[in-house]
């Protein structure tokens, strides 16, 4: 069974979501497009918390974001207790985020990397398993009550 993944955004991230969709299925993974549709000027908060919301909700197991600078999209969906998103720009951040902080939402900024690395980044993101142990303590320490 495939990984079952969200992904969202803004305008200025549409044309690197919809390139890492098509990807991201050939790899085998199940993906919703939570949008936008288009390029056009969108407000990205109607966007990531319904994004949120299904992977908060275990609907989806997780999410990418991407915006311009990945800033706008982290902070939203952080604004959701059972959300952990990580702006990530190269390979360890990715694979540190899952690994160190059990992140459930990938946060690119489609400015400032190329298509290539966003694919790679998401990929590691999915494929890097969380290590538990020590972090698994200070992870369940994020939320507030």
């Amino acid at each position: 069974m495939s990984k079952k993944i969200a992904i969202g955004g803004d305008h200025a991230g549409f044309a690197y979501k919809k390139d890492l969709i098509i990807k991201l299925e050939e790899a085998g993974y199940e993906v919703k497009d939570f949008g936008p549709y288009s390029d056009a000027s969108a407000d990205y908060p109607d966007f990531v918390h319904p994004l949120a919301v299904a992977v908060e909700s275990g609907e989806y197991e997780q999410g990418i974001l991407i915006c311009g600078s990945g800033n706008g999209v982290a902070i939203t969906a952080n604004k959701h207790q059972g959300i952990r998103a990580a702006l990530c720009w190269n390979q360890d951040l990715a694979a540190l985020a899952r690994q160190h902080n059990d992140a459930n939402v990938l946060a690119l900024p489609a400015r400032f990397i190329s298509f290539e690395l966003a694919t790679e980044l998401a990929i590691i993101f999915i494929e890097t398993a969380f290590e538990g142990g020590r972090h698994a303590t200070r992870v369940n320490k994020i939320a507030c009550k």
